[in-house]
């Protein structure tokens, strides 16, 4: 039995886009972890610079698990230019 594709690869350049209410979900999961990150990183900080030196590399470790999971669940990944690139 064949899975579902979640993300389907975009037709012009490298990445996917949510195809599915799972991709959607997922997308929806991130962004919401992401500014709750935000804002719990900011309640405790002193300083602008203490909220980005903190949020940048949690951000970056939650994007990769993004891109992993679309990896998984998506069409595999090339560069393409436009619907008719074989």
């Amino acid at each position: 039995m064949k899975r579902p594709i979640w993300f389907k690869a975009k037709n012009y350049g490298y990445g996917w886009y949510p195809a599915t209410w799972q991709g959607w979900l997922i997308m929806a999961i991130w962004l919401a972890l992401l500014l709750l990150n935000l804002y719990r990183i900011d309640s405790v900080s002193h300083s602008s610079s203490d909220t980005l030196i903190n949020f940048v590399p949690q951000s970056l470790i939650l994007t990769l698990i993004l891109v992993a999971v679309s990896y998984w669940a998506g069409e595999k990944p090339r560069w393409r230019w436009g619907k008719d690139d074989k």
